[in-house]
């Protein structure tokens, strides 16, 4: 039971914050936590953690009470890279990181 969260829009360090606390929950304290958490991490992985939760309910008939996270791993994704035109004609470079998020469940 697997989800992924691919280039999502936020650096690796921000969303590894709030990984860390969720790593090890079961479904239902991780989707709690996350839907009321203040932080845009927060709100991405509750997306990926979601989709994870049906893909098991629907996919393999498992009970949304028996899950718990077994490993959320982030890793960085694609950097899209930018420039911040200054004077003398030169640019100063603007990295806009992105994550890729890797989320299995497992039944108790």
């Amino acid at each position: 039971m697997k989800a992924y969260g691919k280039n999502i829009r936020i650096s690796p360090k921000k969303m590894m914050v709030v990984a860390q606390v969720v790593k090890g929950m079961s479904v239902d304290e991780a989707l709690k936590f996350l839907k009321f958490a203040p932080k845009k991490g927060a709100d991405l992985l509750y997306k990926i953690l979601f989709s994870a939760v049906k893909n098991a309910e629907n996919n393999d008939n498992q009970k949304r009470e028996d899950l718990y996270i077994e490993t959320l791993m982030v890793h960085k994704g694609i950097v899209y890279k930018r420039g911040n035109p200054v004077s003398r004609g030169r640019m100063h470079p603007i990295l806009k990181r992105t994550s890729n998020v890797r989320l299995e469940l497992q039944v108790k």
